[in-house]
């Protein structure tokens, strides 16, 4: 047995499995989760006609490199996206099943635990899948507090930095002063920049998208993507998480090594969900579509809890809400199921504690992925409870 399993901790869902195992909410007020980021939106008509209408391929074995034309999909994606020169689809680009499992994937080709001091730096609060990645890995994780200064962490001995921007669960985008400082450290220590995005398509403002991390590089004269790999998704821009349907771009030497390993991973994705993602790729109008029912979220909810005393800011990207709490993170979640019949996820289970403090407490993360009318009554019962604290 891999004794580094013991190392993980109970994943945030499996703690707040626990934390309400012993609520009993209201009968008469209707259960709404807003605990999970799955997107609740309609999957696009074209994804669903594309997949249906190439079925044909589940009786040939896929490559793990991809079809060539869903690399060129992709990489005329990110062309138009980020005004960016396109990216070659033969050595920049490779099709994934879902950012998830790649980004976990992709320590296990960084990491070289037989260095004796290798670490992997990741946000904090963060996507838990880093932290599983680094120590599976045979690294030490280590922590980059939400809002700390890139010195305050120790970068002897890292290997990986993950960044995650638009945030999960903050919303905030890194910028590109961010970028440059982040670039200058890597070329200096030497360490592979990770950056997830996949929710970079989750924006409320259409003049103003998300800034990605190649077209910060490009920006920043860095043509050929040295030390750096950008993760994406269809999950959140194109609600078909079930899908398992993403890629990742970027440094071509990296991507051949992390190609090598895939090819022993066994992960290649079916022809018919190449087929449908080619699709998905290829459309921006239900992308757009996606994003005003965001919005439209946004701006139903906002209004009604600046009327409380919960602290609350509009994210820059993604779904989720991110709400400061006056009073423990995990007591406000089990109170709201228990009193209201509504689910949240503690923010101090997605962040650990790091230089004193875990970035996270007194946080819960709210994903606004249910229907309006359901999102808009969360918010009220949610306003009901932070009245009586």
């Amino acid at each position: 047995m891999n004794l580094r399993l013991a190392l993980l901790q109970p994943y945030p869902f499996e703690r707040l499995r626990r934390l309400l195992a012993d609520s009993a909410p209201p009968g008469n007020l209707r259960p709404i989760d807003l605990g999970i980021g799955e997107p609740k939106h309609a999957t696009p008509a074209l994804v669903k006609e594309a997949l249906a209408g190439a079925l044909d391929g589940l009786a040939v074995y896929p490559r793990t490199a991809g079809m060539p034309e869903l690399c060129r999909a992709i990489s005329a994606w990110l062309a138009r996206r980020y005004a960016i020169p396109a990216p070659d689809a033969a050595t920049q680009v490779l099709p994934v099943n879902g950012s998830r499992e790649a980004l976990f994937a992709f320590a296990q080709t960084i990491v070289d635990p037989s260095r004796g001091d290798a670490r992997v730096v990741s946000p904090n609060p963060f996507y838990q899948i880093y932290e599983g990645a680094a120590l599976l890995a045979g690294a030490e994780p280590a922590f980059l507090n939400d809002g700390a200064a890139l010195d305050s962490v120790d970068w002897r001995g890292v290997q990986l930095c993950y960044v995650c921007s638009p945030g999960n669960p903050t919303g905030r985008v890194l910028p590109l002063d961010g970028w440059r400082r982040l670039f200058e450290l890597s070329d200096r220590r030497g360490f592979v920049i990770a950056s997830d995005e996949c929710y970079s398509e989750i924006y409320t403002d259409e003049a103003k998208p998300p800034l990605g991390a190649l077209a910060a590089a490009q920006r920043l004269n860095r043509p050929g993507y040295e030390r750096l790999v950008v993760f994406s998704s269809l999950s959140k821009r194109s609600n078909c998480p079930g899908m398992r349907s993403g890629f990742v771009a970027g440094d071509a030497a990296l991507l051949k090594q992390f190609l090598l390993y895939r090819t022993y991973h066994g992960s290649a994705m079916s022809h018919a969900v190449q087929r449908a993602s080619i699709a998905a790729w290829g459309d921006e109008a239900h992308v757009r579509e996606n994003r005003k029912l965001y919005a439209a979220k946004f701006d139903a909810v906002l209004p009604l809890l600046r009327k409380t005393s919960l602290e609350v800011e509009r994210p820059e990207g993604g779904f989720y809400l991110w709400i400061r709490t006056p009073i423990d993170d995990a007591e406000f979640a089990r109170r709201l199921h228990g009193q209201y019949n509504v689910t949240v996820l503690p923010g101090s289970y997605l962040a650990r504690d790091s230089g004193g403090t875990n970035p996270g407490r007194n946080h819960v993360r709210v994903a606004l992925v249910a229907p309006l009318e359901e999102c808009i009554e969360a918010v009220r019962r949610m306003a009901e409870l932070a009245k009586s604290i």
